[in-house]
């Protein structure tokens, strides 16, 4: 029974944010292109399994990732083995990312694109081995309590000097590759993981200390990748084209052996997670889960709740957002487009389920300093303004290093004079913001626009949105607490 009651609750409060969606494709589709999409009835079922999917994620994050992520953080901490944690973070950061959808996705079409130069399987595995590494490197900070702005600033350092060195083909890839290894199952997970943690040891921070580590896995991968890059663009193009096309001859499988297959794409995303964490506590830790049928049943809804998700945004917003996309570049309105591409940002944000997880964290970690609702608004915000920049270097055709470098520049300046408190959080909210709902709308928005404007190049141009969706949320965030303290400082001397 209160299970139930927590479903319906979870189910309207999914149904609340995905509203914002719906009055951004009904506004577009009767005010501007004025006609309604033949597939009406289609989108409001989708949406309804959208709901339906996000309620029962929600419900299962709470009874297994959460709880089990926290739990093995704080049997560590007090285990006091560093390599065991280290190497668990690894695993953990590892096991998330080589088989994320998002990933696969983005890569397969790098691959495509760049008729083989870029090899999907080398850029999955270089991007998993990055976060692997950097939730080692988040870890290891916690515990010694390194302050994150450093790493932070020394980071994107970094990463603005690489960008310069970069070839244009892969700077969009690089940044979107570090935008989508944060998802919906790696978030709620890596950031138990950080906030566990922290909670453990004494002297630190569940909000300064144990957040950072999604803001991280999306910084380092941005490095590796732009390396990669540059090895591979400066060395002749293969004549072996290694494009893979795997199964276009075979008949799509349809009604229930469809929907199983699918089901077991599911179940193999959630599988790594799931065999690292019964690796490090039955073989490592040597103990048993304190409730193994709890967390059974909740890493079953995870699986249900992402299938049921995914389907429904399938059915109901992909198709509608894609044929929008085509019908504003017809109209040749490109104010219509910009309109659209920071409405379409601030709605899709508004309904990340990682967004609305990581938002109830914070809160609670930190014990009332901190809104739910007031930082899902300006990391809604902070996406809406990134996309419609992205969207507006893709129309005037501008390079995208002087954009990317420019914005990071920003953002250092930033972290140099935000407070300490809010810096973990402001990076990982600009990591959230990339997941299930935001990276196909938008991937599909930047490649669409590329396409069909004259002069662009779709390697060039149609990856990159993900990347200004990233960094205008940490920039909204801390700009916001920067603000507060200023005022709460007028308000202190005034009194």
């Amino acid at each position: 029974m209160v299970y139930l009651k927590a479903f319906s609750h979870a189910f309207m409060h999914a149904l609340k944010n995905l509203l914002p969606i719906i009055v951004v494709v009904v506004f577009f589709q009767v005010f501007i292109l004025q006609q309604m999409p033949d597939d009406t009835f289609s989108m409001a079922i989708g949406l309804l399994i959208v709901a339906l999917g996000v309620a029962l994620f929600l419900q299962g994050l709470e009874l297994s990732i959460f709880p089990v992520g926290k739990s093995l953080s704080n049997q560590f901490a007090r285990k006091g083995s560093v390599p065991i944690l280290l190497s668990f973070g690894f695993a953990i950061g590892f096991s998330a990312v080589v088989a994320e959808p998002a990933l696969i996705a983005v890569a397969q079409q790098a691959q495509d694109i760049s008729e083989g130069r870029i090899n999907a399987l080398t850029l999955r595995l270089l991007v998993a081995v990055s976060v692997g590494f950097v939730v080692a490197l988040g870890i290891f900070r916690t515990i010694f309590g390194y302050p994150l702005h450093w790493f932070m600033i020394i980071g994107y350092m970094l990463v603005v000097g690489v960008t310069y060195f970069a070839p244009e083909e892969i700077v969009g890839l690089a940044y979107d590759s570090g935008g989508v290894t944060t998802n919906i199952v790696t978030v709620p997970l890596i950031a138990a993981l950080g906030i566990g943690l922290a909670a453990s040891i004494r002297g630190r921070n569940p909000l300064t200390d144990g957040f950072g580590l999604v803001a991280l896995a999306v910084m380092v991968p941005m490095i590796t990748v732009q390396i990669y890059g540059i090895i591979v663009y400066s060395s002749p193009a293969s004549d072996v084209d290694l494009t893979l096309n795997l199964g276009q001859d075979e008949a799509v499988p349809a009604g229930a052996m469809k929907m199983l297959l699918e089901l077991a794409t599911m179940v193999r995303d959630v599988l790594p997670i799931i065999l690292t964490i019964i690796f490090f506590q039955y073989i490592v830790l040597r103990r048993s889960l304190s409730n193994p049928r709890k967390v059974v049943f909740g890493f079953i809804l995870v699986i249900f709740g992402l299938y049921a998700f995914v389907v429904g945004l399938k059915l109901g917003l992909f198709p509608i957002g894609t044929s929008m996309a085509e019908q504003l570049i017809a109209l040749e309105r490109f104010g219509f487009i910009y309109l659209f591409a920071f409405m379409i940002g601030f709605a899709t944000t508004m309904a990340e389920p990682a967004l609305i997880a990581v938002g109830q964290q914070a809160e609670q970690a930190a014990s009332g300093k901190l809104n739910g609702n007031a930082i899902r608004l300006l990391v809604a915000l902070g996406v809406a303004i990134g996309i419609s920049i992205g969207v507006h270097r893709i129309i005037v055709g501008g390079s995208m290093h002087y954009y990317i470098m420019g914005g990071y520049v920003l953002v250092i300046f930033l972290t140099a004079i935000a407070p300490r408190y809010i810096v973990a959080l402001a990076y990982d909210l600009g990591g959230v913001t990339t997941s299930e709902v935001t990276v196909p709308l938008v991937t599909a928005l930047g490649i669409g626009l590329a396409m069909n404007i004259e002069g662009r190049s779709v390697l060039i141009d149609g990856f990159g949105l993900i990347a200004f969706a990233s960094i205008f949320p940490i920039v909204t965030v801390m700009l916001y607490a920067i603000v507060m303290q200023f005022v709460t400082a007028r308000k202190e001397v005034k009194s």
